[in-house]
């Protein structure tokens, strides 16, 4: 039911998952795409694209005109709770408490740990952005389909104290919208912990040249 793989990416080992049984029953509606490239990953993942390069949790920009709500009590801070405690003799990382619960026992994760990137030929002021050619690489903690769209989850242990997190996920979901050709406009972010969630809808318009001097200066 839950397939894996091991991924030596980045100097880190790597778990991705994903639960073939909800994968196929809620990606079959419009979203065989990243059915199709969750699959492919176990057999031809670009592992040298990982080695070196820019990775997207590193980025420390501000994202322009960010609308981000942030919610007590969300359902996957409810979850996260019941992770650390039901997960907590079986794991001494707390990401994959929280990963691996969801994995198996919410009816919305379909994938965990799965590595996504960015050409230089995909994105306008890629060399501008990252002051680099190598591709930009990145690992979505959490994917889940929800209401018809696809939801990017990244598991940060302090959120509300993060500042570039949403930054992090947003390039994640235009990864993802490149390698599947999946609209960016079907696609939802958000990180949490086990009190808050922060959610935002991802929008190309976040991104523009005061986004680029921002990070220049940081």
């Amino acid at each position: 039911m839950i397939k894996q793989l091991h991924l030596d990416h980045s100097g880190g080992l790597y778990i991705y998952r994903t639960h073939n049984e909800k994968l196929r029953g809620l990606c079959g509606n419009g979203f065989s795409s990243l059915m199709n490239y969750l699959d492919l990953i176990f057999t031809n993942c670009p592992n040298e694209y990982f080695k070196d390069g820019p990775r997207s949790s590193m980025l420390k920009m501000n994202l322009n005109n960010l609308d981000i709500r942030q919610v007590a009590g969300h359902e996957m801070s409810t979850l996260t709770r019941y992770a650390l405690e039901i997960n907590k003799e079986r794991f001494t990382n707390n990401h994959q408490k929280v990963q691996v619960f969801m994995l198996e026992n919410d009816n919305k994760t379909i994938a965990m740990e799965i590595p996504v990137w960015l050409l230089k030929s995909e994105f306008d002021s890629f060399k501008r952005f990252f002051n680099s050619e190598k591709p930009l690489t990145g690992h979505i903690d959490i994917l889940r389909i929800e209401d018809n769209k696809v939801w990017i989850w990244d598991y940060k242990p302090r959120a509300s104290e993060e500042e570039f997190a949403s930054t992090q996920v947003f390039f994640y979901a235009l990864m993802l919208s490149k390698r599947t050709n999946i609209p960016i406009e079907d696609i939802r972010c958000g990180y949490f912990d086990e009190k808050h969630a922060f959610l935002f809808k991802p929008d190309l318009k976040l991104i523009n040249i005061r986004t680029i001097l921002d990070f220049k200066e940081n």
